[in-house]
């Protein structure tokens, strides 16, 4: 990883309680969609250094800027995240983490999101419309209520414009579904998951700790091998 300084562009709420920050993209920082960057912020300081966190990268490679996105719980690094102004300096490391598009395109892939989760298959489903990948893409996504899913009308309009990709949002509080819903209520499981490709998938988890674990052995429970279904050791979001 490289060390990188660079600027805050601007920030906007893109979901309940979620913001979206853009920063200066240095000139030659180059990254996978999917990856990731740790953040640090020197206004907020732990143990005499800058805070620091990790974060999924929401923006694609071909994107100009470098985006983020994350819940807003109140934490001392999140309150001062949220108080930086255009222009305040930054450093970030990276790019770091596999969670990236397999290149067997003879396999689809399933990609399952909860939450705010959602934030590497941002970056993987810009890229895959840019390059008019030419594959099945499928993207799952739990949320609890319509109001948290951050993104949604961007990823329906990638689904609409881009050939074979599909996105299927769902609600977990199906008492809190709203009128014109048009996705799906209920919790997302393997039986679910195993269906939604033609060939045998490649499945990929991003969101809480319990989600993920509670996937990934859902899927094995269905058949599905392990070496197939990928996630990523850290949760930045």
């Amino acid at each position: 990883m490289s060390t990188y300084t660079t600027r805050l562009i601007g920030s906007e709420l893109v979901a309940e309680r979620t913001m979206a920050f853009h920063f200066e993209k240095p000139a030659d920082f180059v990254f996978r969609a999917g990856q990731a960057i740790d953040l640090a912020l020197p206004t907020v300081q732990e143990d005499g250094e800058a805070a620091r966190h990790a974060f999924s990268l929401v923006s694609a490679p071909h994107e100009a800027r470098l985006s983020i996105a994350t819940r807003l719980r109140g934490s001392a690094y999140k309150e001062g995240l949220r108080a930086l102004a255009p222009g305040a300096a930054v450093d970030i490391d990276g790019p770091f983490g596999s969670l990236t598009l397999h290149k067997d395109a003879a396999r689809d892939a399933v990609m399952v999101a909860g939450g705010i989760g959602i934030t590497p298959f941002v970056s993987i489903l810009r890229q895959a419309a840019q390059l008019r990948v030419a594959r099945q893409l499928v993207l799952v996504y739990s949320n609890r209520h319509a109001e948290d899913a951050a993104f949604l009308d961007e990823l329906l309009a990638l689904a609409h414009d881009t050939p074979g990709l599909r996105v299927i949002p769902t609600l977990t509080q199906a008492d809190a579904v709203p009128p014109g819903w048009t996705g799906r209520s209920g919790r997302v499981d393997g039986a679910l998951l195993v269906g939604l490709a033609a060939t045998a998938p490649i499945y990929y988890l991003a969101g809480p700790p319990a989600f993920v674990e509670a996937m990934q052995a859902d899927l094995c429970r269905q058949g599905a091998d392990e070496d197939d279904i990928r996630s990523e050791g850290f949760y930045g979001y």
